[in-house]
C-alpha cells in the first residue's frame, strides 16, 4: 500500500539521491572549482540508480520480502558511494592548499538512515502479517 511510513521513507530517500548531489556540491578543489555529482558521470549514475530502485522498491508493496532485498541492495550502493567519499576526504596527499569539503557527501549517510527506518517498517508490517496468519 502507498500510505504506509516506509513509503515516506523510500520518497525521502528517492529525493536526496536524485536530486540533491546536483545542487548540493561534493566538495571544492584547490583551484576553486566546486565538483557536483554530475562531474563524475560513475557517481551520477550510482546516485541515479539509489533513485530508480527506491522508487521501483516503493512499488513493491505487495512483496514486502523483495522491498526488504530491494532496500538492502540499495543500502550497499550508498554504502559504496560514502566509502569512496570518505577515501576522496582523506585522500588529500600532495596538496597545498586545502579543499572544502560539501555538505553533498552526507547524502549516502542520509539515505542509509531513511532505508533503514523503511527496512524497520517493513520488518513491522511483515510480522504483523505473520501474527495475523497465525490466529486463522
Amino acid at each position: 500500500m502507498i500510505q504506509r511510513i516506509q513509503t515516506v521513507y523510500l520518497i525521502l530517500v528517492a529525493l536526496f539521491t536524485g536530486a540533491l548531489p546536483f545542487y548540493l556540491s561534493l566538495w571544492t578543489g584547490s583551484e576553486g572549482n566546486t565538483i557536483f555529482a554530475m562531474d563524475i558521470s560513475w557517481v551520477a549514475v550510482i546516485f541515479g540508480a539509489s533513485s530508480a530502485l527506491a522508487l521501483i522498491t516503493i512499488f513493491l508493496f505487495k512483496n514486502r520480502k523483495n522491498q526488504f532485498v530491494f532496500n538492502r541492495l540499495n543500502m550497499i550502493l550508498n554504502l559504496f558511494l560514502l566509502g569512496f567519499f570518505v577515501y576522496r576526504s582523506l585522500n588529500l596527499s600532495g596538496e597545498t592548499l586545502v579543499s572544502e569539503k560539501g555538505i553533498g557527501m552526507l547524502i549516502p549517510v542520509f539515505s542509509i538512515v531513511f532505508l533503514v527506518l523503511a527496512n524497520r517498517a517493513i520488518k513491522k508490517d511483515e510480522d504483523l502479517v505473520k501474527s495475523v496468519d497465525r490466529l486463522r
